[in-house]
């Protein structure tokens, strides 16, 4: 029996797919594990491309797709020891991702790992800042009894990128009453009980969308909704954290439009991280808005 599943959510990515694919299938140095694919619906050649590797495919129907749930079923579909959750438009970035994600449960206190997220070359400036910000070069390993002083990075988790020990998923299991940012939640439910999670650079993956002004708006909306849902904006330091994190973000943008040739670019990520910041300023504070106006801001139907 596998000692790991890999467990992929996919729908209508072809390209991505293969390529994540190929990448998993191209571990060295790794126990041995099994893929497991959840399709909710794919059109355009994603079956396919699933079919042509050695994986156990289930499909669902589009409208059943959630988030939380649907990742707590592809779990219960695995049959390893540690569950590794990738994003299907998520590049394995190294032949050692697995082997270096999985190698930090020979810790028995660790509950979690979530691997580094390198920006992929067509990403925007505020994408890079955000996920430079984000998924730094130093190993991180957050103990719930120290807090480790890292402010609003305590809580931070990605689906994206990340593996869970399967005792833990079924003590925590994904929160299904939140409609998004369910690693958010899950990551919360481990800590406070005690668990560690370690953030893992040696285990990368290329990742990284294409946000519009608009669409990040909404989406850090809902953050601050979420963050506030959960509880952990009044969390310790995570207030005077991230907005001494989103400063240095603007004085590095600023500095650099001195001596850069793409001024546009720069101004359009230093506008992108204002509009955010307002996003994530109204979710925090959604309780004084009309429902009929959070409805409309929410990228994801948080209402």
């Amino acid at each position: 029996m596998p000692r790991t599943s890999i467990l992929l959510l996919t729908k209508n990515d072809a390209g991505n797919t293969e390529a994540c694919l190929n990448a998993i299938y191209s571990q060295q140095g790794a126990d041995p594990f099994e893929v497991v694919a959840v399709d909710s619906g794919s059109t355009d050649g994603t079956l396919d491309v699933l079919r042509r590797f050695p994986l156990r495919l289930r499909q669902i129907p589009p409208d059943s797709f959630h988030h939380a749930r649907t990742r707590n079923l592809a779990a219960s579909f695995a049959k390893g020891e540690f569950l590794v959750f990738v994003s299907q438009d998520a590049i394995p970035a190294s032949p050692g991702w697995l082997r270096a994600l999985v190698a930090n449960f020979e810790n028995p206190t660790v509950g979690a790992v979530y691997g580094r997220q390198i920006p992929k070359p067509s990403s925007s400036v505020e994408r890079r800042n955000a996920l430079n910000t984000l998924y730094g070069t130093k190993r991180i390993v957050k103990d719930p009894a120290a807090r480790n002083n890292i402010g609003f990075l305590f809580y931070h988790f990605s689906n994206a990128n990340s593996a869970l020990r399967r005792t833990v998923w079924q003590a925590a299991q994904f929160p299904e009453n939140l409609k998004v940012f369910e690693d958010l939640g899950i990551a919360k439910r481990i800590l406070d009980a005690g668990w560690k999670i370690v953030y893992e650079p040696e285990a990368p993956v290329f990742h990284s969308h294409l946000h519009s002004t608009a669409g990040l708006f909404r989406r850090y909306f809902d953050i601050g909704y979420t963050l506030r849902r959960l509880e952990i904006w009044e969390a310790p330091g995570t207030k005077t954290s991230m907005f001494r994190t989103a400063a240095n973000v603007l004085k590095n943008n600023l500095d650099r439009m001195r001596t850069s040739d793409d001024i546009k670019s720069l101004s359009r990520g230093i506008a992108q991280d204002m509009v955010k910041s307002i996003g994530l300023l109204l979710g925090l504070h959604e309780s004084r808005l009309p429902i009929f106006i959070k409805r409309h801001l929410s990228a994801h139907g948080v209402y």
